[in-house]
């Protein structure tokens, strides 16, 4: 009993943690995650009793046996002990058991998780890059696909394909509360699914070294109403608002600096190697969840984005005050 309860009170202090982690797999959402956590803590407790068990049988094997002072030198009689032979069939015994059903309960959860049960709502692209996530929306009608970064919107109750490819070198895509961890290997397209029960942001994370800036290549998943997110996918396909005063001097001031590697939709800034920019401030953050979308962070990034983020491929503009003021007008217009 004690032991039991020593379990029980480890899952429950556990289950609490879990709750303010903001990257964590002992909670999840979705037909593919409940299973896995399911699963995740039915061999946590598991191991918690295997251990505690141990430990008591152990303890009170110490306990029983009998005193003994020992001198220098001195020798002790071995004395046999009978039924011990009991124990070890008791022991692996239960231990086959267990062992049985948590191989079983595995394969069955991976079986079920393997696809899901209606047809994904969407197919998305997203390739990994040092050191940030290029999120492709993919479709049949050519006129709908659009690019994004960092952040990969999905409805509600829907399950979603992803098309995993690595840009550059190996990354490992990874949303703990939503789905279990796959690569992005260049030269390759991996498949995977992810769905969400409930509306919300879910943080991800890449979780295969890919060199200096890898623990900030984040990324978030906000899963919202199917409704919202058609409209928040015809959002994203009109292009930027035309600007006027000092936000048109930033654009020209963007195209001619930032152009080649960043585009703008309806702009003459059609660069790939850097993410699409189109609809920037409608993004919780900036450099792959290392910072917030906010009037300082920004600013800061495009004067030095090495100072913000040692390594990153973004090098560092020679802009005066004037243009980085308003190209920082400007990309605030991107909404």
């Amino acid at each position: 009993m004690r032991a039991l309860q020593a379990a029980i009170l480890s899952a429950a202090f556990m289950w609490t943690s879990a709750q303010a982690a903001p990257l964590q797999y002992l909670t999840g959402s979705g037909d593919k995650a409940a299973p896995v956590v399911s699963l995740t803590w039915g061999l946590l407790v598991i191991s918690i009793v295997v251990v505690a068990i141990i430990g008591l049988l152990l303890a009170a094997a110490i306990w029983r046996r009998p005193g003994e002072v020992w001198t220098p030198g001195g020798k002790t009689a071995l004395k046999p002990h009978e039924g011990g032979l009991d124990w070890l069939w008791i022991g692996v015994g239960v231990s086959t058991v267990v062992l049985l059903f948590s191989v079983v309960w595995t394969v069955k959860v991976l079986a079920d998780i393997q696809a899901p049960i209606q047809k994904p709502a969407a197919t998305i692209e997203v390739t990994g890059r040092q050191w940030w996530w290029q999120v492709r929306y993919l479709t049949d009608n050519s006129a709908r696909p659009f690019a994004t970064a960092n952040e990969i919107h999905i409805p509600v109750g829907i399950p979603v394909r992803l098309r995993l490819v690595g840009g550059d070198v190996i990354h490992s895509f990874w949303v703990p509360q939503l789905a279990g961890k796959m690569d992005a290997i260049p030269g390759q397209t991996n498949e995977t699914w992810i769905e969400a029960a409930t509306p919300g942001i879910y943080r991800g994370q890449c979780t295969e070294y890919c060199g200096v800036q890898h623990t900030h290549m984040s990324f978030l998943v906000v899963a919202q109403s199917p409704e919202d997110f058609r409209k928040w996918w015809d959002e994203q396909l009109t292009p930027a608002a035309s600007p006027t005063g000092r936000a048109q001097l930033g654009q020209a001031d963007f195209q001619k600096h930032c152009g080649n590697c960043h585009s703008v939709r309806g702009t003459q800034a059609n660069g790939s190697f850097g993410p699409d920019l189109s609809h920037l401030m409608q993004r919780t953050t900036i450099a792959a969840g290392q910072l917030p979308n906010n009037a300082q962070s920004l600013t800061s990034w495009i004067s030095n984005p090495q100072r913000m983020k040692p390594g990153t491929l973004m090098p560092v503009l020679p802009l005066s005050k004037v243009e980085l003021a308003d190209i920082h007008i400007y990309l605030s217009t991107l909404d």
